[in-house]
């Protein structure tokens, strides 16, 4: 099913006349593909830079990824589930552009006044734009069809929804820009290749270019594996065929798949960790992201307590601490003047972990059975040790009891209790080192530390829940009856006490793959725990192809809301099911005349020593060729097969969302969306190749004023709306609103 890349024997039927018939029809085909590449170029440009800048405001997902890109500025840490390119590259465009980083990118609708965002907005737009161009080329390779292409380009060009995702300061213009330019580079490697032009510079060009939009789209975000799973496939089958094809020796097979392993694993392998580390070196100060890393990571952010940290390397009673979870992305134990509601367990203190730093996350360690030790009496912490930890601020003891936890009802709550420090025997915990023995000190920050109840005996846990908003959205603290909980464990981060003398830290702060490996844990993790807000729209992938719900980019009175253009996303979901009928309809009719023609090699001798071109049809060993019908079948066949792969696109983008438990929104169907755009352009030629000419055109051409006409007046969703709601009778899109779930 690959694009044929194994060089076919060449026909010797009227090659005189096909010689001289070549290089005219070729410098024709040329010149229309660019004039149409010309015309595609202007109409995308000009419909995505009207009204770029507007509105002035911040609109939906502005506030993280504009406030991120001021990061990378400022050089200040933070955290987030995606990878850094998309982010480095928003901030350096607003740098180029006079941006200097200091607006707050608060919230949506906040004016941007006299801040220079405009050249961000434009970054994000023209990465954009280059998706339309880069489909009709690659259409076009794949079919030879300019109609082909041209239909494609207009299904994107035309798509409101595709247009509003475009215009704004957001990460998806910026992958979906590196996804097609992957499909494009994947798609040249094989033209290149069928031409007999394997390991000249221009194959290894777009080799390495190939490689390099894979490494970019999935430094962007991690779905963008997808594409690079499409381009794994579509390789391994070349060089399948290259495999099988035996007039060439199997040494080629060898040389091909070095060269592709070099140019498309190991160069966009190496790619992704210098991005990564570029990211690293730039946000070296610290910020509000820290605390989901541990203790080590933070050692090297400067401006943080642990940056060239001096501080107790024993923990003793009396000493002020910060307990961190060690788990990845574990945040800080926590708590605050706020109770448990009703129906919560005992209405006492809030016990939670929380990952930003602030002075309810400071504890202190007293014995279990005196309120504390005489000043000058210093008493190491050791395995095995009984103790109390009472909250610094609210002066509440860390406690348990047989009550059940707010979120995992088979955990016990742990709360805190008592006034001034004094409470009861639920308030001691037994602190053990893990792998330690008797008398073992604790460390700060290198000790792996368990917390396990004195009376209850279930070890102190963070169960990963997310509190509701009475918990402010932190995360659940429990106490597990299962001492052998992976969570349970914990390490002293700060550490202050008058009668140690201080070390340096310096010598645990991690190198960079130690934090390029955690990086990445902490965003996985992130990415999995990712959960709807409460009140946010979010939608399941069974509502994207039909369009069912779009999402509000901006509120105000001017408003832009994300809605796919309906008559094209309709039209690709019909032309998506007509792909799998006609290839299965195909794939039958072929294997019916594969065992016709079996039936009559066994009736008939044929002559074996005859070498047919890849041209010629089955039966030419009974009547000659007819060059015009084999011309249409070649095509035909070539256009089935790149739809074929233009599907496999299309699933790999939009199947792996149904297993996926994190939240989901609309837009993450657009990937996909662009390949069932540019299989409806290839599809709708295949469907009408066989009609008169005349009759092509004026399909295509009614096809394309529909398109166009839709886009008009779909247009004020991405450009702009005023005035009442689609709901209300008076309003100017109130007979657009075709569906009652649209909201605009």
């Amino acid at each position: 099913m690959a694009a044929s890349v194994v060089k076919a024997p060449k026909c010797t039927a009227k090659a005189k006349d096909v010689a001289q018939a070549k290089p005219a029809q070729a410098n024709e085909d040329s010149g229309r593909r660019w004039t149409l590449l010309g015309v595609v170029l202007l109409i995308t440009f000009a419909t995505r830079f009207y009204k770029v800048t507007e509105p002035d405001h911040i609109c939906w997902d502005e506030t993280h990824f504009g406030k991120m890109g001021s990061w990378y500025i400022n050089r200040t840490f933070f955290f987030d589930v995606h990878p850094p390119l998309g982010k480095m590259l928003i901030g350096l465009s607003g740098y180029l552009t006079g941006y200097n980083g200091t607006f707050p990118f608060d919230k949506p609708g906040d004016k941007y006044n006299e801040t220079r965002y405009q050249g961000m907005r434009y970054f994000c737009t023209t990465l954009g734009a280059l998706i339309m161009p880069m489909g009709f080329d690659t259409v076009y390779d794949l079919t030879r069809s300019h109609e082909a292409a041209l239909l494609s380009a207009a299904y994107l060009i035309f798509d409101v929804g595709l247009l509003t995702l475009n215009q704004y300061i957001l990460l998806d213009p910026i992958l979906l820009f590196f996804m097609m330019g992957s499909v494009w580079g994947m798609v040249k490697i094989s033209k290149c290749t069928a031409a007999g032009g394997s390991y000249t510079r221009r194959w290894w060009l777009w080799l390495l270019l190939t490689g390099t939009m894979l490494s970019c789209t999935i430094s962007v975000k991690f779905v963008g594996l997808f594409v690079v799973l499409l381009v794994g496939l579509h390789t391994a089958s070349e060089l399948w065929l290259i495999l099988g094809d035996l007039g060439k020796p199997i040494v080629e097979t060898v040389k091909q798949l070095v060269c592709r392993a070099i140019a498309l694993i190991l160069w966009p392998i190496l790619l992704y960790t210098i991005f990564f580390y570029i990211h690293l070196r730039v946000l070296n100060r610290s910020g509000n992201g820290d605390g989901f890393y541990s203790s080590a990571f933070q050692s090297r952010l400067i401006g943080n307590s642990l940056y060239n940290a001096s501080m107790p390397r024993d923990v003793a009673y009396g000493s002020l601490v910060t307990i961190k979870n060690h788990k990845t992305g574990g945040g800080y134990l926590h708590s605050h003047s706020h109770l448990y509601p009703k129906g919560s367990g005992a209405r006492q203190q809030q016990i939670t972990t929380y990952t930003h730093k602030d002075d309810n996350n400071i504890w202190l360690i007293k014995p279990y059975n005196k309120p504390e030790l005489p000043k000058d009496e210093l008493r190491l912490l050791r395995h095995g040790d009984l103790l109390r930890l009472e909250h610094l601020v609210t002066k509440r003891n860390l406690h348990s009891h047989s009550e059940p936890a707010p979120m995992t009802k088979k955990h016990l709550q742990v709360t805190g209790y008592g006034e001034l420090g004094v409470g009861d025997a639920n308030d001691v915990w037994r602190v053990l080192i893990v792998g330690g023995r008797a008398n073992d000190t604790i460390h700060t920050v290198t000790s792996r530390l368990m917390f396990v109840h004195y009376l209850q005996n279930c070890v102190l846990t963070s169960s990963g829940k997310q509190l509701p908003k009475w918990g402010f959205e932190q995360q659940e603290v429990s106490c597990n009856l299962n001492i052998r909980d992976k969570n349970a464990q914990w390490n002293v981060e700060d550490n202050q006490h008058k009668l140690l003398p201080s070390v340096s830290f310096s010598i645990y702060a991690p190198g960079f793959f130690a934090r390029f490996i955690e990086s990445h844990a902490v965003m996985l993790q992130g990415n999995a725990g990712l959960k709807p807000k409460e009140g946010e729209v979010t939608s399941r992938p069974w509502q994207w192809p039909i369009n069912y719900r779009g999402q509000f980019f901006s509120g105000s009175s001017y408003r832009i809301y994300l809605l796919g253009n309906p008559f094209i996303w309709w039209s690709n979901l019909i032309f998506l099911l007509l792909f799998i009928s006609i290839f299965l309809g195909n794939a039958i009719l072929q294997q019916r005349r594969a065992g016709q023609a079996a039936l009559q090699a066994a009736a008939v001798d044929r002559p074996t020593s005859q070498e047919l071109c890849s041209c010629c049809p089955a039966d030419s060993w009974t009547k000659p060729p007819d060059s015009r019908v084999v011309s249409a079948q070649s095509q035909q066949h070539m256009s089935l097969q790149a739809a074929a792969w233009l599907f496999i696109g299309w699933l790999l983008h939009y199947l792996p969302f149904w297993a996926m438990g994190r939240v989901l929104y609309f837009h993450h169907y657009f990937p996909a969306l662009i390949f069932n755009s540019l299989l409806t352009g290839i599809m709708f030629n295949y469907i009408i190749r066989s009609l008169p000419k005349w009759l092509q055109h004026a399909l295509l051409g009614s096809l394309l004023s529909v398109v166009v006409y839709s886009f008009v007046l779909f247009s004020p969703l991405a450009y702009g709306m005023s005035g009442p709601l689609a709901n209300e009778p008076n309003s100017t899109m109130h007979k657009l609103k075709w569906l009652s779930t649209w909201e605009f």
